[in-house]
């Protein structure tokens, strides 16, 4: 009796059931309503290409029935995977079980762009992970969820346990196909030894079958994925590394086969499974590299506590993380982390946001302080009111700023990838050359010969010297304080010439502080007339009043008023004081103000004048240090500032930078960067107000400030997690480091492949020998790129 297959699936169709589903013009038997339904699905949705695209069958569809999807829609639930984007729009971050090849890639894309509502869909067939971006206003989370699961692909949430559970299973079976290799490694090579040795006709035979016995399992099971891949990419039209690998051992495999049951020629089981066991332990060595590196830990889900002690009906209440609302007001102990972003209400504590920032140093924070979800607080318990909860907090922002930036492949590692296809053709044309070669000069050499040439030439190195590297350097500089949140980063800022700043907020602190105080009364010094002003300043919120924090003393005023656009008046002890801009505090006889380019503010006492105060925005302590450590390194330096003229002139001589320009609105920002383009100069701009996202947007490569707008930071390419400029040195030298590191390894591969090649032509290494060099040049450059995490 003939077996009919499933045509979805591909499992048998059992006797007497007819589910059957018309594709392309012609029944097709399906072996359950699971597979009926699904496969209708996409016949109906006009995708019957898939199954002609499809490498590999589809995955049986559950019985388990069609969930409730409903559930998806609750905000509470959406809190771990979807996050909100500006527009009203929102990105779904999903795992989906199913997927079995590149079709169905383009299965999920195809069908979910039919459905009004979605914008645009990610599908990553390695790792399973989706993002969907969609309008919630016009389509639902669970109408998307349940279109997935019609078409065959159960999806389910892409939080950090989910990913764990997929890189723990990922993990387990490297390490079971790396354990098969090696025993079968071991084995075979025990075997060989006899073999070797002058091993009678009889126990020839035996020893040969037995070595192929061992090595079976080591080309089915280990070196399966190498085959999958190589398989992968012929169908697509691509030449990857994985295609002289299978083409080796499949080849060596079956020559080795064939002379087992002949009796001719010579078997090299043993290298065959030596080539898969070293190959695999350089893959898992890059993978556990590539997961130790990988940005988990900002992970919301994985770094917030579970529960916060919520303040609820005049008690302190233990409440699940995911219940907090904004402007809930919360507890955090001393030694706990902080669940949201929010403002402190009460207490004064240390905090450790290294985290964010990579500085260890804890950040004093008291009242009105605002502190950041995922930081932890040292010292105190703090009240705080929540701001931000889930994917609106700031950890969250830095997270989706990494997976934009994991997201996109830089372009040095794009011209690598095509350096190495065209490497991988030219391997495979000397390779049938050798063999053509050897086939007159010593027939039963030739094959084991071009496959040496195969094996030692393999471009593994090759194709990890560039993302080894970039990848140990982005991750060293979020370890200090840079997040990179775009993939050319590293490679523009090797060929920046001209740095541009932005004065407020980025050069400056962007608070005013007191910077001259002219004395108009005889007697009384600098700290007495400070005291009154901060008196009268006591308990505002305004940015003229913080300027005259730290200068508090025993001196109290009362009766004080505030006067919008004039200042402020209050009595200490018998006098009247007032302390606001000339008009308000001196009337018509106030004096002139002083000609320096401050803001300046009168204080009299009865109406007389004391004092002229000069406040100005407070220079970067580092600043002056950065701005001469860039020109020592052969970088123009510019300011560009919206400020007035006069401040702007003061600023650029004090940190002594040549050439700015003041009160320049963002549109001269931008064409004044662009006629610097245009002049050849490679631009890094620096700033942090949403006045200078056209420019951040328009530079080569942009770095916002750590303070910066929301605006800015997702129009950075670069963003300063501490509030310092000194990082900044610490990315240009990196960055430069970087491609040192990258050239050495492009050397040392291309060295070893000129080297090894003709000496495996030459027939002088064995195929074990050139396995283990290929894999020692692999995991010298991984070891190399390694050096930038120090």
């Amino acid at each position: 009796m003939e077996i009919i297959y499933c045509y979805h699936c591909a499992e048998p169709v059992p006797a007497g059931v007819d589910y059957t589903v018309e594709i392309g013009g012609e029944p097709q038997a399906m072996c359950c309503p699971g597979c009926q339904a699904v496969a209708s699905a996409i016949v109906d949705g006009g995708l019957t290409r898939f199954y002609q695209y499809r490498t590999e069958a589809s995955e049986r569809p559950t019985n388990d029935g069609a969930p409730s999807w409903h559930i998806y829609d609750l905000p509470e639930i959406q809190q771990d995977f979807v996050v909100e984007l500006p527009g009203g729009h929102a990105q779904a971050n999903l795992l989906l079980e199913g997927i079995s090849c590149a079709a169905c890639s383009w299965l999920i894309e195809t069908h979910l762009y039919r459905l009004d509502g979605v914008e645009q869909v990610r599908v990553n067939v390695t790792s399973f992970r989706t993002q969907i971006t969609y309008n919630p206003e016009t389509i639902a989370l669970s109408h998307v969820l349940s279109e997935l699961h019609a078409i065959g692909y159960r999806p389910r949430p892409a939080t950090d346990d989910q990913q764990r559970a997929l890189e723990v299973r990922d993990n387990r079976l490297a390490l079971a196909r790396l354990g098969v290799a090696g025993f079968g490694m071991m084995q075979a090579g025990m075997v060989a030894v006899g073999l070797y040795t002058g091993a009678s006709d009889e126990w020839q035979s035996l020893l040969r079958g037995l070595s192929m016995l061992l090595s079976t399992p080591v080309v089915f099971f280990s070196a399966w994925p190498f085959f999958r891949a190589a398989w992968r990419s012929l169908k697509a039209g691509q030449l990857v590394m994985d295609v002289p690998v299978a083409l080796a051992v499949g080849i060596g495999y079956g020559a080795s086969c064939w002379a087992t049951f002949t009796g001719t020629g010579d078997v090299y089981f043993e290298s065959i499974a030596m080539f898969v066991f070293f190959l695999l332990v350089g893959r898992y060595l890059e993978m556990r590299a590539r997961y130790r590196h990988r940005i988990g830990g900002a992970n919301v889900a994985q770094l917030l506590p579970p529960v916060a002690n919520r303040w609820e009906a005049d008690e302190w209440r233990q409440v699940a993380v995911k219940m907090l609302c904004t402007d809930d007001r919360i507890r955090v102990a001393a030694g706990d982390t902080f669940p949201a972003d929010g403002e402190v209400l009460a207490g004064a504590s240390g905090v450790n946001e290294a985290l964010l920032t990579g500085e260890s140093v804890p950040v004093a924070k008291g009242v009105g302080s605002f502190v950041i979800a995922g930081s932890q607080n040292n010292e105190s318990p703090l009240e705080i009111r929540v701001s931000a909860i889930g994917g609106q907090t700031q950890l969250s922002a830095i997270e989706q700023l990494i997976g934009r930036a994991q997201a996109e492949k830089p372009p040095q590692m794009a011209l690598a990838d095509k350096v190495a296809r065209y490497f991988i053709a030219v391997v495979l044309l000397v390779c049938t050359a050798v063999f053509t070669v050897w086939s007159f000069v010593a027939p039963e050499r030739a094959l084991w010969v071009a496959l040496s040439v195969l094996v030692v030439t393999c471009p593994c190195a090759l194709a990890l010297a560039m993302p080894t590297a970039i990848t140990a350097a982005t991750e060293y500089l979020r370890r200090t304080g840079v997040l990179i949140a775009r993939g050319h980063v590293l490679e523009t800022l090797t060929k920046v010439n001209r740095v541009i700043f932005d004065k407020t907020g980025t050069l400056t602190e962007g608070q005013l502080c007191v910077a001259e105080v002219k004395s108009l009364a005889e007697g009384v010094d600098r700290e007495h007339l400070l005291a009154l002003c901060a008196a009268l300043e006591q308990g505002s919120n305004h940015p003229i009043a913080r300027a005259f924090s730290g200068f508090e003393t025993e001196v109290t005023a009362s009766s004080i008023r505030q006067v919008t656009g004039g200042g402020v008046s209050g009595q200490v002890g018998a006098a009247t004081y007032r302390l606001g801009n000339a008009a308000f505090a001196g009337g018509e006889d106030a004096p002139k103000l002083p000609s320096e380019p401050y803001l300046w503010l009168l204080l009299t006492r009865d109406g007389v004048p004391q004092a002229f105060i000069g406040l100005a925005d407070q220079v970067r302590q580092e600043a002056a240090g950065v701005v001469a450590a860039l020109a020592q390194n052969g970088l123009a330096v510019e300011l560009l500032s919206g400020d007035t003229a006069a401040n702007t002139a003061r600023l650029a001589h004090e940190l002594g930078i040549g050439t700015y320009m003041g009160a320049v609105s963002p549109a001269d920002k931008l064409a004044r960067l662009q006629q610097r383009q245009a002049q050849g100069d490679t631009i890094l701009m620096v700033g942090d107000g949403i006045n200078d996202v056209p420019t951040l947007s328009g530079a080569d490569v942009s770095i916002a400030m750590a303070g910066a707008s929301d605006l800015a930071r997702t129009h950075a390419d670069c963003l300063l997690l501490q509030h310092s400029l000194q990082p900044l040195l610490l990315c240009l030298s990196r960055a430069r480091a970087t491609r040192t590191v990258i050239r050495q390894n492009l050397t040392l591969s291309l060295v070893y492949n000129t080297v090894a090649l003709p000496l495996a032509a030459l027939g002088l290494v064995p195929p074990w020998a050139a396995a283990l060099g290929m894999t020692a040049s692999s995991l010298l450059v991984v070891l190399n790129a390694l050096r930038l995490t120090r």
